[in-house]
């Protein structure tokens, strides 16, 4: 695949987002750790003393400034390119989690690292030429297919029995259910985010998108979305407080919008 111009701007973009967004989860979780102890409630029982943390209000700064540049990257480069390269933000991770919070990566870590790695260098090497779209209500067909539609109502279904049942009995012991939570919301997230971020670019370039309810139903997608991921990963983190394998697993959810 020859990058484009759009391509390329897609992919430094993308990077940047890797390492804001990877330096922010040790700045965040830091802060958790912080707040729990000045509070003794943590995050992952229903504290939300973190929200008066000035250093997780960095961490959230640094992972917002990492947001947009994903955000703006969907815009430009297709969504099996930028989102791969999320997977970047693991390594910037667990470098600062050695480092910072002196959190030990053992060899099942190093070994995911790796397959993240190698999986996004393959994925990003052979990313096809995106289709150019002239309008959202494009995507809002493609969007609106019953494959999808289906895999939609699942996740909805998945998702709300994660939260009200699963979360109440066992999600303050197992992370995984947290994390669930998040991956599952992300992979809504993505779509929605490349909706959005096509519109505001065809807006800019002088086709008004902002006159069609689909442009506005995909902005209420991705702030739902981004208002339940950020709950529950920080339940999640303040959980994987004893080495950055926990804290890797925590990453994994971004399926890149991530990450919004």
């Amino acid at each position: 695949m020859g990058f484009s111009g759009d391509n390329l701007k897609g992919f430094i973009l993308a990077l940047l987002s890797s390492g804001f967004i990877g330096a922010s989860f040790i700045i965040k979780k830091k802060g958790l750790r912080r707040a729990a102890a000045a509070s003794g409630v943590r995050a992952g029982v229903g504290g939300y003393s973190y929200l008066l943390e000035p250093l997780w209000w960095l961490g959230m700064i640094t992972m917002i400034v990492g947001e947009v540049a994903n955000f703006v990257a969907y815009a430009f480069a297709p969504a099996v390119l930028v989102t791969p390269l999320g997977a970047l933000s693991i390594i910037v991770s667990a470098v600062l989690a050695h480092f910072i919070l002196n959190e030990k990566l053992h060899q099942l870590g190093i070994l995911g690292c790796v397959m993240c790695v190698a999986g996004s260098i393959i994925i990003v090497i052979h990313a096809p030429q995106e289709q150019p779209i002239s309008s959202v209500q494009e995507i809002w067909s493609m969007a609106t297919q019953p494959a999808f539609l289906l895999y939609v109502g699942s996740v909805i279904v998945l998702v709300f029995i994660l939260v009200f049942y699963f979360a109440p009995q066992c999600g303050h012991t197992n992370v995984l259910v947290f994390t669930g939570i998040c991956s599952l919301m992300g992979s809504l997230s993505v779509m929605s985010v490349k909706a959005l971020g096509t519109s505001l670019k065809l807006t800019f370039e002088g086709k008004n998108q902002l006159i069609f309810p689909e442009t506005w139903f995909f902005m209420f997608v991705v702030a739902t979305c981004v208002i339940t991921q950020m709950n529950y990963l920080n339940k999640a983190s303040i959980l994987l407080h004893n080495d950055v394998d926990g804290l890797l697993v925590t990453i994994l959810w971004l399926p890149n919008l991530r990450r919004f």
